[in-house]
């Protein structure tokens, strides 16, 4: 699977941003798709997730203010983010979990888009 994503970009404080992830294939295929992130000097974390069966999960830091959300017409997985703080400034990455059948899980990540909220 390969992902591409885009939106990122500057916005002041408060503003919004919507990020997409178009995937290579179907990704009614694929069991999780989410978006993690990453601000410099700290660890890659998850920001949100939806299953194939309708489970969404987010992070406490962005929850009521982030919608993750998968279109499986289109192929892709969106994060519409507002509120924007200046701590969400980092870089954010798509990734694909497929779990194949008595098998063990297998990621892909897509290459990440910039996303900067000044004060």
């Amino acid at each position: 699977v390969q992902l591409q994503a885009s939106g990122g970009g500057m916005v002041q404080a408060g503003g919004s941003l919507r990020l997409s992830c178009a995937a290579s294939e179907t990704i009614s295929r694929i069991n999780i798709l989410a978006w993690y992130r990453q601000a410099p000097g700290k660890q890659r974390e998850l920001v949100a997730s939806t299953y194939n069966g309708g489970t969404i999960i987010y992070s406490d830091s962005v929850k009521g203010r982030f919608v993750i959300s998968r279109d499986n017409a289109k192929n892709t997985v969106d994060l519409q983010m507002t509120s924007l703080k200046p701590e969400d400034t980092a870089v954010y990455f798509c990734k694909a979990v497929r779990i194949p059948p008595g098998s063990v899980p297998v990621d892909y990540w897509g290459p990440g888009t910039q996303v900067t909220v000044s004060s």
